[in-house]
């Protein structure tokens, strides 16, 4: 799947206007943590069971009530119409002809309504805006479209700043706005992503607001510590996601990859922990589930995919990952997902000690 990934991302590349393409693979700072990310599932290696019998291997899970076909999820990503003409439209119907969980941004660039009716197993991810009753209405609009849950997104007080683009993205104000009320996109420009930014004053008393209003189970992403997996339960999330935002904000934050056993050892089961960060195959899903991880998710490799091949490519990438880690959970003796634990990876002994 690596390779095919790169194939993607080279022609996305000499698709899309070079500003857009750096938009999506651009990390912050010196980018160490972006390239940190991927690199990390590498200080992992297998130790197999051997004569153990997997000539049925099943990658099912359920969510909140989901029966999935797989662990693998899109992650949400902002602004799907910089990588394809349809945006979101096109990636959620890939994803649901995988069968795969979707979750939707904030700052989707094809109305919540439109993309929903393309969906059956999805959940919304959340800014908590400058504007809370905007926030409040867009949570309002996912759940009457059919969201089955909220992920809010904590790692983002404010937006780290990132070398590349070098210049503005090509991105309209009309896309920009699209989900933020015909209020907003009638007014300046300026004034309206003011309104839409982040705020940068939120607790963790955002979690159990987000609950009551929505009714729905609230996970917290961006968890890479134990302490911070601790509060957020504590202030009733129902899970976390670790995720050091794909290299995005703190530069120098810790990998996923080595954040996840210690984040899924404090949860101890309360609740769902997944991870979104630097996973590209199916190998990397089987260590991140062996490290404690019930689900991991996609997010640059579901935007090359898209930008390459639209609907079909990716649809390729979720299915082309599902037998991926079928077939490395054969091959590591893990019959189901119950099966794949911490006795199936060891950290690499040339690391020299532990992550």
């Amino acid at each position: 799947m690596r390779q095919r990934l790169l194939d993607w991302e080279a022609a996305a590349r000499s698709r899309l206007e070079p500003a857009a393409a750096d938009f999506f693979a651009a990390g912050s700072g010196s980018e160490r943590s972006l390239a940190a990310a991927v690199a990390a599932w590498d200080d992992w290696c297998f130790a197999p069971r051997v004569l153990t019998d997997v000539s049925v291997v099943d990658t099912t899970l359920e969510l909140f009530g989901l029966r999935l076909p797989s662990p693998v999820a899109v992650a949400p990503v902002a602004f799907h119409a910089l990588a394809h003409a349809e945006g979101e439209l096109a990636s959620a119907s890939g994803a649901e002809r995988a069968g795969a969980l979707y979750v939707m941004a904030t700052r989707a660039t094809r109305r919540i309504e439109e993309v929903a009716a393309r969906l059956s197993r999805w959940w919304f991810q959340v800014y908590v805006l400058n504007d809370r009753g905007l926030t409040g209405s867009l949570v309002d609009r996912a759940v009457s479209a059919g969201a089955r849950a909220l992920v809010l997104t904590g790692d983002t007080p404010i937006v780290g700043r990132k070398p590349r683009p070098a210049g503005p993205i090509p991105l309209s104000n009309e896309d920009y706005l699209v989900n933020l009320g015909l209020e907003l996109a009638e007014s300046a420009a300026p004034g309206a992503r003011e309104l839409t930014a982040e705020d940068p004053g939120i607790t963790e008393e955002v979690i159990g607001w987000l609950a009551e209003r929505s009714g729905l189970p609230v996970l917290v992403k961006g968890v890479l510590r134990a302490d911070d997996a601790e509060r957020c339960l504590s202030a009733g999330a129902a899970g976390v996601i670790v995720s050091n935002h794909g290299g995005r904000q703190l530069d120098g934050a810790l990998a996923p990859a080595h954040a996840i056993e210690e984040v899924a050892a404090a949860v101890d089961g309360r609740g769902p922990v997944l991870l979104d960060g630097g996973v590209r195959d199916g190998r990397s899903v089987l260590k991140a589930l062996c490290l404690g991880a019930d689900a991991v998710m996609v997010g640059r490799p579901a935007i090359w995919a898209l930008a390459a091949g639209g609907e079909e490519g990716v649809f390729e990438l979720l299915e082309g990952l599902r037998l991926e880690l079928a077939e490395a959970m054969a091959l590591a003796g893990a019959r189901r997902l119950s099966e794949c634990d911490r006795s199936l990876v060891r950290f690499d002994p040339a690391k020299g000690g532990r992550p």
